[in-house]
This record gives C-alpha cells, sequence and structure tokens, in this order.
C-alpha cells in the first residue's frame, strides 16, 4: 500500500501538535504556545483522521496541566500525613518495604490495577508487562473488568485475540443499528470514530438509516431515523429475537464468509426456542420491531450492528457481545465494506503478526482468584474481587498494591469496601496525576506526567480505528529536570522487584530486555536488528521496532517506502493508511482457521439466560449513563469542563416520578437492598417508564482528596449502591446497569 502522509502545514513558531488524551476519538489537535504556556487549541484541520474535529473536552488539556492539584512531586505518607520527597527518596521508600511483603508472602501479595487512563499513555501500556513479568503475581486487575472484558472475551473465542474486534465501517454503511451504546457523547468506544455526528448525518444524507435502541432517549438516538427502547439487562432476549428471526425466515446469507466459519448449526438449533413473539416482553420490544430490524440488517447491502458498554455491564455481557457480532455473520456484513469490519493497525497488534489465519486462540481460566473462585480472562482477574483479596486472611492473601492511573474507589462497585481494605494493606504505591479517592491510600505516589510532556502514539485505539492510520506526538512542554519517563517508572520497579535495587542501570535493563525480546522474535538477526534501532531507548524504541516490523513498516530496509518512527516524526498530521478492508481469513488466529460461531463456552451460558427469560422483570431498575465533560472522574476537577449545569442527576421518567411522588430538583433516596444512595431527581422524557440513570464517576466528598474543583460538586457515587459480587461469571465483568431499586423522596 502506498503511505499518504499529510500535507506541509504553515504552523506557527509557537505551534505544536498533539493527539487528543481524553477519550477514546482521540483527536488531533493544534496548539499555540507563549512563554511555554498553551494560549490556544483547536483541531488540526490537516489531521489525517480526525479533519479538524473536536470535542469541548479538549480545551482542559491546558487546565489538566494548569491544574495547581495536579501532583508535580513524589509523595511519601508518613505518621499518615503526605510529605513532599525527592525521587530518589520515593524510589528508595519502595526498595526499603515492597521487597519485605514479597519474602513474606510470594509473588501473589503483590496485587497491581490499572486504570483507563493507562490506555491513552504510550510509556505504561508498554512497560508495564515488564513489571508484571518482573512482580509474577496472578494478582492483577483493571478497570477493563467493569468495561469492556465481555468484549474481549466474545472476539477472543469467535476470532483468536483478545482486541480483534470488528468495528462499523461508517462512512461506507447504510442502516447502522446502534445497541446500548452513546457515540454522540463517547464518539466510539471500541470503536474509534472522531465526529460520529458529521458521520451520521452524512450516512443519512446518502439515503441510509441509523437506529438505535437503548433505555434512555440518547443524543444519538436524538440524531437516529428510529429510537426503541429495551429493558436493561434484556439485550441479549432482544439479539436472540433477531438471530431467530435472521433462521426463521431464511434470511442468512454468510456469502464468501461460509467457507470461513463453522458452528452456523450449533447455532441455529441454540436460538431456536427464542422466537420474537417469545423475548418480546422481556425485552420490552414488539416482535414486528425485532423481525423488521433482522430484515433490515439482512437485506441492506451494506449494514451492520454495533453494541457497547450498556452490552457489557450486564449480567450477559458476554452472550450480548457474541450474538452482535454473530448476527453481523448471519447477515454476510462481517468483514464487507460497510459492514462491521477488522482495522490493520499499523503497530501492535495480535491479529497482524505470526502465522496469518491461525493460531493459538485465547484459553480462560489459566487460574482462578483465591476468594471467589473467578477465572483468569486475558491475564486479569475481575477488579470486583480486589477489596476481598486483600481483607479475607489466608494463605495468598494480598498485601501490598501497585496502582496505576487507577480510581477503584469510585470506579469499582462498593468502593466503601475497597477503601477499608485499602488502609489495611502493608504497603501501597500509586502513580498518578491526584491525589484521589485511591490514591491517598498510598504509601508512595509517583506523580504521573502530563500529557503535554509525554511522547504518545495510539498503542490501542489505532486497533479499533474505523480506518487506518498512523500518528505520533512529541511532548510539547519540557519534564522538569528530575520528573522520569514514566516508562523508567515501571523499570525502576520492576529492578527493585528482582532484586537489582532502586540505583539499578535503568538504561542497561531496558537495554538487556530489549535484546531478550529481539532473539526470541528473531533470533539470529536480533544483534543487526538492535544496532538499527540506534541509540534511543524506552517507548520509542519499542514504538519504533513495532512500527518497522509491522504490516505496514519499512521491515529494516526491505521495504525502503514502509513506517518508521522517523517518518511518523515527519508528518505531524499523521500518516494515512487507507480504509478497512477484508481480512478474513489472515486476521483470524483460531485453531481452526475458522470463525467460531458457536463457541461452546457461551452456548452453555444460554442456559441461564433461558431461566431469566421466565423471571419477572423488576419494577424499577437503574442504569449508568457517559457524559461529555466527564469521561473519567479526574475531569470534574478542570475547571473548563466542570462549569455549566449539574450534571450527577437521577433521570427519572415522570409517570415513575409522579408514582413514586418526586419532585424535579429535589433529592431522593436510591435503595438496593441495605446499599443507599441520595441523588438529585431530574425528570425526564428522555427515559424509558421503569428506568432511573445516573452517571458513573462522581462522590469526591471522601476525606483525604485534594480536587478541590470536583469537591464544590462532588455528586453521588453510584458504584456505592452496586454488589461487587454480582459479575457476569463468562468474563467476571461487573453487572453494572439494569440492577433492581428502590426509589423515594427524601424527607
Amino acid at each position: 500500500m502506498t503511505l499518504s502522509a499529510s500535507p506541509p502545514t504553515a504552523v506557527p513558531a509557537t505551534g505544536a501538535h498533539r493527539i487528543c488524551p481524553f477519550c477514546e476519538a482521540c483527536c488531533g489537535l493544534e496548539l499555540d504556545l507563549e512563554e511555554n504556556k498553551v494560549v490556544r487549541i483547536r483541531g488540526d484541520a490537516n489531521d489525517v483522521f480526525s479533519h479538524g474535529f473536536l470535542c469541548p473536552k479538549a480545551i482542559g488539556l491546558k487546565d489538566l496541566h494548569d491544574d495547581p492539584d495536579r501532583l508535580r512531586t513524589p509523595l511519601i505518607k508518613r505518621n499518615g500525613v503526605f510529605e513532599p520527597a525527592t525521587w530518589d527518596q520515593a524510589y528508595a521508600e519502595i526498595e526499603r518495604r515492597l521487597p519485605p511483603v514479597i519474602a513474606a508472602g510470594g509473588a501473589n501479595a503483590v496485587a497491581t490495577v490499572l486504570g483507563n487512563p493507562v490506555s491513552h499513555k504510550m510509556s505504561l501500556l508498554l512497560y508495564f508487562p515488564r513489571l508484571a513479568r518482573a512482580l509474577g503475581t496472578r494478582n492483577m486487575f483493571s478497570a477493563s473488568s467493569v468495561d469492556q472484558v465481555p468484549k474481549m472475551l466474545s472476539v477472543g473465542l469467535m476470532f483468536g485475540s483478545w482486541l480483534s474486534v470488528p468495528v462499523p465501517d461508517i462512512e461506507r454503511c447504510d442502516f447502522l443499528l446502534i445497541l446500548g451504546a452513546n457515540p454522540m457523547v463517547s464518539n466510539g468506544s471500541l470503536w474509534t470514530v472522531p465526529d460520529f455526528r458529521g458521520k451520521a448525518k452524512a450516512l443519512r444524507a446518502r439515503g441510509g438509516q441509523l437506529v438505535v435502541v437503548d433505555p434512555r432517549r440518547t443524543e444519538t438516538a436524538d440524531v437516529a431515523d428510529a429510537h426503541h427502547f429495551i429493558r436493561p439487562g434484556a439485550d441479549v432476549f432482544f439479539l436472540l429475537g433477531i438471530a431467530h428471526a435472521l433462521f426463521d425466515e431464511r434470511l442468512v446469507r454468510l456469502g464468501r464468509l461460509a467457507e470461513h466459519t463453522v458452528g452456523l448449526e450449533q447455532l441455529e438449533a441454540a436460538v431456536r426456542e427464542y422466537a420474537p413473539e417469545l423475548v418480546a416482553a422481556r425485552c420490552g420490544i414488539e416482535a414486528a420491531t425485532m423481525r423488521q430490524l433482522a430484515r433490515s440488517l439482512a437485506n441492506t447491502p451494506r449494514a451492520a450492528i454495533y453494541g457497547r458498554i450498556g452490552t457489557c455491564t450486564q449480567q450477559f455481557g458476554t452472550l450480548c457481545s457474541w450474538l452482535i457480532d454473530a448476527i453481523n455473520v448471519l447477515t454476510g456484513h462481517l468483514d464487507q465494506e460497510g459492514g462491521a469490519m477488522f482495522p490493520k493497525a499499523a503497530a501492535f497488534s495480535a491479529n497482524t503478526r505470526g502465522a496469518p489465519g491461525i493460531g493459538r486462540g485465547v484459553v480462560t481460566g489459566r487460574y482462578r482468584s483465591r476468594v471467589s473462585g473467578a477465572a483468569e480472562v486475558s491475564g486479569e482477574l475481575p477488579v470486583t474481587c480486589l477489596a476481598e483479596e486483600i481483607d479475607t486472611p489466608g494463605p495468598g492473601q494480598v498485601r501490598a498494591l501497585i496502582a496505576i492511573a487507577a480510581n477503584p474507589v469510585l470506579s469499582a462497585p462498593n468502593g466503601a469496601r475497597l477503601a477499608r481494605a485499602l488502609d489495611g494493606l502493608d504497603f501501597m504505591v500509586s502513580l498518578d496525576i491526584y491525589l484521589n479517592e485511591t490514591s491517598r491510600h498510598a504509601d508512595v505516589i509517583l506523580p504521573g506526567v502530563s500529557p503535554l510532556e509525554d511522547a504518545h502514539y495510539d498503542v490501542s485505539f489505532t486497533q479499533f480505528s474505523h480506518r487506518n492510520h498512523a500518528r505520533f506526538s512529541a511532548p510539547v512542554l519540557a519534564r522538569a529536570p528530575d520528573q522520569p519517563h514514566e516508562w523508567q517508572s515501571m523499570m525502576r520497579i520492576a529492578a527493585i522487584v528482582k532484586g537489582l535495587g532502586a540505583a539499578a542501570d535503568i538504561d542497561a535493563l531496558d537495554d538487556e530486555h530489549m535484546q531478550e525480546d529481539l532473539a526470541r522474535a528473531a533470533g539470529a538477526a536480533a544483534p543487526a536488528l538492535m544496532a538499527a534501532l540506534g541509540s534511543a531507548r524506552g517507548a520509542e524504541r519499542m514504538l519504533d521496532l513495532a512500527l518497522r516490523s509491522g504490516p505496514y513498516g519499512d521491515q529494516f530496509g526491505k521495504h525502503p517506502d514502509g513506517l518508521t518512527l522517523a517518518r511518523l516524526k515527519a508528518a505531524p498530521s499523521g500518516i494515512d493508511l487507507g480504509p478497512m478492508t477484508s481480512r478474513i481469513p489472515e486476521a483470524l488466529r483460531t485453531p481452526s482457521g475458522k470463525i467460531e460461531l458457536a463457541p461452546q463456552l457461551l452456548l452453555d451460558d444460554l442456559a441461564r439466560a433461558r431461566d431469566d427469560l421466565r423471571a419477572p422483570a423488576p419494577e424499577l431498575v437503574i442504569v449508568g449513563r457517559r457524559q461529555l465533560r466527564s469521561n473519567n472522574s479526574w475531569m470534574h476537577n478542570l475547571p473548563v469542563l466542570a462549569k455549566g449545569a449539574y450534571r450527577c442527576t437521577a433521570l427519572v421518567h415522570p409517570l415513575d416520578a409522579t408514582r413514586l411522588g418526586l419532585v424535579d430538583g429535589a433529592m431522593a433516596q436510591i435503595r438496593n437492598g441495605e446499599r443507599m444512595i441520595e441523588a438529585q431527581v431530574e425528570i425526564s422524557a428522555q427515559m424509558m417508564p421503569g428506568v432511573v440513570s445516573l452517571p458513573h464517576g462522581w462522590g469526591h466528598n471522601l476525606e483525604g482528596t485534594h480536587m478541590r474543583v470536583a469537591a464544590e460538586r462532588p455528586g453521588v457515587n453510584l458504584n456505592a449502591l452496586l454488589d461487587e459480587n454480582l459479575r457476569d461469571p463468562l468474563s467476571g465483568n461487573a453487572v453494572l446497569s439494569g440492577i433492581a431499586i428502590e426509589m423515594r423522596p427524601l424527607l
């Protein structure tokens, strides 16, 4: 493929380029600088991917960098009080306190937890695995298990690798069905698609249709051709009804995928009992509507169904994730232009490495959590198991924690229990930019690097992008002289764990790791490749290796016009790698070399759905919601994003408000058994009757934090209402949606 670089741009002497790190859209920005300060942020009109689009969050980059609450020096807790420290002192404290925990309790006495900002940090993404290998612990947790693990598991079983997620080819699609997702706010999730509004408008302008299924009339539903309410937690029955209709009405058309697919007969048998007429009452959508949507998907030449966080964070998250991709296969729209296609990332993608079309696939349950027996998935345990692994005595008890850009006290169910557990640890390290609800429990806090001081490449999100591309952001502003790169902190802790000490030669250790990686991958050619990578170290060297050996790379001179990091740095607005193309069977990594349409693990779980179908639907349930200006909890401390109307409100349908005696603007009590929160009511016809919506990520009123703007309007934490023991049994993902509640006015 010919690589198309962006044309030269007339950039002022004080200008700089940046990829926005605030959400999955990853928009390209232009920044104006004066005296080493950001004075203006705008969309980069020449960006090959986002073409000048930006949302309000991008403006918050300046507030984040300038925030007086952002940590800039390490902190060590002494006698219960944080005191500023030098980096050498902080590393020395880690060396003094972490190895004894491991010596006493073994590798599993240490746990790690990663937050979703890590996915926007090249250094952390690429170097955490090296720290994890040094630790050797099985107790690894992340925000993925309150978000996306069901999708990772389903695509792993179907296509052979954890991140082989098909995404809608929206620019060529003519019928798009969106389920449990709000890309008008998110600009895609596990689907990187900046300016969704513009692309949806173009879809409709060319005669296409956009249909949204959601228990709330979302911002995306407002721009759609049709919107259908659905009972939370019943998405699986809606999807089973559509799959049944496709078989029942002889609309199954695998096309070219037929020779690359196994399990069709098993899938047909599995969905036979879920006729739309039998599931309509449970999901709240008429059978005729399900059948018509099935026909539209099957009969539109370019069509796709897409579902996201609302389909993942429920009790049947893995089944929903599987059925979405299965329906795209059944209608012949998987791996087809205008359907759901596999991006081809320039670097770090498992489905571009190794032998094409076949692989080892994925395996789960290689080990289980000590207390609940939850299965490992993709090398992690459910984050909702973290508290019990800390506060339950016995062999293997977690006694130390390394938290990296993570705030599970707010982001996971029953944060109060986790907070108590963290206080009982022997030692905790947090790498974070704030003294927040989780890092306040740490013994040592290592401040993260401001995004404007860090190099950036989208390691994760290029794997979900609606168009193939590669972009690199150099640091915009200089780091403080003593501030290490984040990869260096990862390596420093790894050196401590390995017994090399806090004063170890990190550059030499980095070289050693790189030589080992090259020897495994390239054998005798390793020394030559090491020399070709030059004198660079750290994350940029790993990126250069991945780009050069990737599907568009120069292959170290074999393809002189191919990608290298140097070439990417010379194209500040990125390099366009073209639209998605058909990749089956090449993208598959299953042992059979086929699309596994009916994995036995998923077929077996249908028995659980069958039982739920017969159960009465709860009278009132609660769901979360995503908001444009508060994608993560730390955004609540940025004045430009925090201003405006109060947003932590409980949306309630007028009929429910009347029935329950709720008043707009007044406070209400929300109960889930013994768990209780108080929230401000907002009466809204956006909601489906019987459903309440409250956003996640609030509750900034805990003692010991230092986020002053957030504390002015702390809001209430929905996760405090939720049961940490309620999980999708296949993926271990927390159930955050469709929870039965009681609600009454606060007297």
